[in-house]
C-alpha cells in the first residue's frame, strides 16, 4: 500500500478500530437517549461523529480480506457475529427480531452486510472464484437484495467492494465510497428524514484516518475479539437504556 501518512508513525488497525468503537458508542447512545430525528445542532454533531464508524469498518473489512489466512473461517466468523448482533441490534433500537413487521429499513445490523461483502469480494476476486460478466452481475444483485434491509443497506457491500478493488489508491477509494454513500443519503433524504439524509455524507470525516493508516495491526492481538464482544454488548446496554427511558418502543426507523 502506498505510504500516505501525515502522522509520524501513522495509525494502525487497532487504533482505527478504537476510533470506530468510540464514535459508534456515541452515536448509538444518542440514538436511544434522544429517539427519533431531533434537529438540535449538538445532537446532529454527535451523530456526525458517529459517521466515522461505518467507513472505518468497511475499510477494515477490505483489509481483513486482504490479510486473512483462512477465508472460510473469516466468513464463518462474520456470519456468526451477524446472527448474534441481529438480536443485540434490534433490542437496542426496539426493532422486532422477526424482520419486515414494521419496515424494510434497519431490520438487522450492518454486520450482515459486512459478511456478505466478503463473500462478494471472494466471488469476484480473480485469485479466488473470479466470476465475470453476467454471472458476476447476477451475484452482486442477489447479494444487494439480501442486504438491502440491514443498517447501511447494500451500500455497505458496494462501498467495501470499491475500497478493496482500489486498495492502495486513497483517492479512488474515497471517490467510490462517497458515490455509494451519496445514493444512501438520497434514499434517506427522500424516504426517511431530509436533515439526517444529508448528515450521512458526514462519513467524509474518515479521510484523515484512512490517510494515516500505516498498514500495521498493532501490538495488541486481542482487539479483533474485543470488537466482536464489544459490539453486541454495547448494543444490549443501549437497549436497557432505551427501555428504562422510553419503555419498549422503537427509537428509529425500523422500530
Amino acid at each position: 500500500m502506498e505510504k500516505r501518512c501525515w502522522l509520524k508513525n501513522g495509525l494502525n488497525s487497532n487504533q482505527l478500530k478504537l476510533a470506530a468503537i468510540i464514535a459508534m458508542t456515541i452515536d448509538h447512545l444518542v440514538c436511544v437517549i434522544f429517539p427519533g430525528y431531533p434537529k438540535q445542532w449538538w445532537i446532529i454533531c454527535l451523530h456526525i461523529i458517529g459517521r466515522l464508524t461505518a467507513p472505518i469498518m468497511w475499510f477494515m473489512i477490505a483489509e481483513g480480506y486482504h490479510y486473512t489466512r483462512n477465508l472460510k473461517k473469516y466468513i464463518s466468523r462474520l456470519f456468526l457475529f451477524a446472527v448474534i448482533s441481529h438480536f443485540a441490534y434490534n433490542f437496542a433500537f426496539g426493532i422486532p427480531f422477526i424482520p419486515f413487521q414494521t419496515s424494510v429499513f434497519n431490520q438487522t445490523s450492518v454486520i450482515w452486510s459486512l459478511a456478505w461483502a466478503v463473500v462478494a469480494i471472494a466471488l469476484t476476486d480473480p485469485e479466488r472464484v473470479g466470476l465475470k460478466g453476467w454471472k458476476q452481475t447476477l451475484v452482486l444483485i442477489i447479494i444487494c437484495v439480501m442486504t438491502f434491509c440491514s443498517d447501511w443497506s447494500c451500500i455497505a457491500v458496494m462501498a467495501i467492494i470499491g475500497i478493496y478493488y482500489n486498495r492502495g489508491n486513497l483517492k479512488k477509494q474515497v471517490q467510490s465510497m462517497m458515490c455509494w454513500v451519496a445514493m444512501y443519503a438520497a434514499v434517506y433524504f427522500l424516504f426517511i428524514d431530509k436533515v439526517y439524509g444529508i448528515m450521512q455524507l458526514g462519513v467524509i470525516i474518515c479521510v484523515p484516518f484512512m490517510m494515516n493508516y500505516n498498514g500495521q495491526r498493532g501490538k495488541w492481538k486481542g482487539m479483533k475479539w474485543f470488537f466482536y464482544l464489544y459490539y453486541p454488548a454495547h448494543l444490549v446496554v443501549c437497549g436497557i437504556i432505551r427501555v428504562i427511558l422510553h419503555g419498549n418502543i422503537g427509537v428509529m426507523i425500523g422500530g
